[in-house]
């Protein structure tokens, strides 16, 4: 069967909105003056100066907040001297509580401003815990192993979730090159203590373990007990999708076992992208002890210059506006890439199009490429 399935014009998006909410402040001092200067003199432009520093508050500098307050207070003096009132007793008492209400605007947006200040510090500081245990559990693997060139990359869904519950590794054993992408219940702390612990099982069974089956299961066994040593009411609440491979030293073949994740993709030197669709399906590790029969690998040629590509469901499941797919075929079937980490960037970059930088699940993506 043919075909295939995660900071970007999203970010495109983003920018211009940003560049749109920027301009806003100057915007309302400029409507301020015009319509002070075309309406009635009983009609102000008070809302809109004192609309101006509150706007600019979230968005740039302190001093940038009472800056557009300062012009909006000399504006109103400036547009009153111009109306000729400025010698009215009641005129300059209607002219002081103008300026007593931008100026405490002013002052609202200089204390607004400090808020968000301090939000931003706090998110930076999560931001950067996060960063520090994705870099710790999910190490970047090697760019070169044993003929193949590999390249991964994690898509968070959002800035402020930098780790959930997706993961990849790949290693070079006794067996070959082993490799892994998965996907774990939930998201959270939780999820990446799950995530810790099948990664864990992996570095040290990927070693030992002679085939997929045996490997598969001695994650899950992993998978439980962490689960029982946490307490969980029932074991079968942590559990995970995962795709597991292998290309033995020497053989220009592919392994791969899925456990109920996403089927990978493979593609030719001539752009065909095929789904590596398993016989059978695996329960997902955690839930094996329902199924009593052991699921074997199925096995595909890797031709040279061709690609394995695994990811999660962040790919596959990602939606546009109107709820429609991402549809993968369509990016890379007849296409030919100069390397694993074009692929990424270009997959990554598509998946944002289609999305517009609104995905709601993280997206693991892991190629390899042989070369050999």
């Amino acid at each position: 069967m043919r075909d295939i399935s995660n900071g970007y014009t999203g970010d495109s998006s983003a920018d211009r909105t940003r560049i749109l909410a920027r301009a806003l402040p100057p915007l309302l001092v400029v409507l301020g003056i015009v319509w002070q200067a075309v309406t009635p003199q009983e009609i102000t432009g008070t809302p809109f100066f004192t609309a101006a520093p509150l706007v600019a508050a979230p968005l740039f500098a302190r001093w940038v907040a009472a800056f557009f307050g300062a012009v909006g207070i000399l504006a109103a003096v400036l547009l009153h001297v111009v109306g000729g009132k400025v010698t009215q007793d009641a005129a300059a008492q209607y002219l002081t509580t103008k300026l007593a209400t931008i100026a405490f605007a002013t002052v609202l947006a200089v204390l607004i401003h400090g808020v968000v200040e301090r939000a931003r510090n706090q998110a930076a500081t999560a931001r950067g815990v996060a960063e520090a245990a994705q870099r710790a559990v999910l190490p970047t693997p090697p760019t070169r192993i044993d003929g193949l060139h590999l390249a991964a990359r994690y898509e968070a869904a959002r800035t402020d979730t930098l780790v959930g519950g997706d993961f990849y590794a790949a290693l070079h054993t006794p067996y070959g090159v082993r490799l892994i992408v998965g996907d774990v219940r939930g998201k959270g702390l939780g999820a990446i203590e799950t995530v810790a612990v099948v990664l864990g099982a992996f570095w040290e069974a990927a070693d030992s373990e002679p085939c997929l089956p045996t490997l598969a299961d001695r994650l899950e066994k992993a998978l439980i007990r962490g689960a029982e040593r946490r307490r969980a009411a029932d074991s079968s609440e942590s559990f995970a999708t995962c795709v597991l491979g292998e290309i033995p030293p020497g053989r220009h073949i592919l392994r791969i076992l899925n456990r109920g994740h996403p089927e990978p993709f493979l593609l030719d030197a001539a752009g065909s992208v095929t789904r590596l669709s398993p016989r059978e399906f695996a329960l997902p590790l955690g839930l094996g002890h329902l199924n009593v029969r052991t699921c074997q690998p199925d096995q595909w040629p890797l031709p040279p210059d061709s690609t394995l590509l695994l990811y999660t469901d962040g790919l596959s499941e990602s939606r546009d506006a109107p709820g429609d797919f991402y549809d993968p075929v369509r990016h890379l079937e007849g296409r030919i890439f100069s390397s694993p980490e074009a692929l990424l960037a270009s997959v990554t970059k598509d998946v944002r199009r289609h999305t517009n930088g609104a995905r709601d699940d993280d997206m693991a993506l892991l190629a390899i490429t042989r070369v050999q």
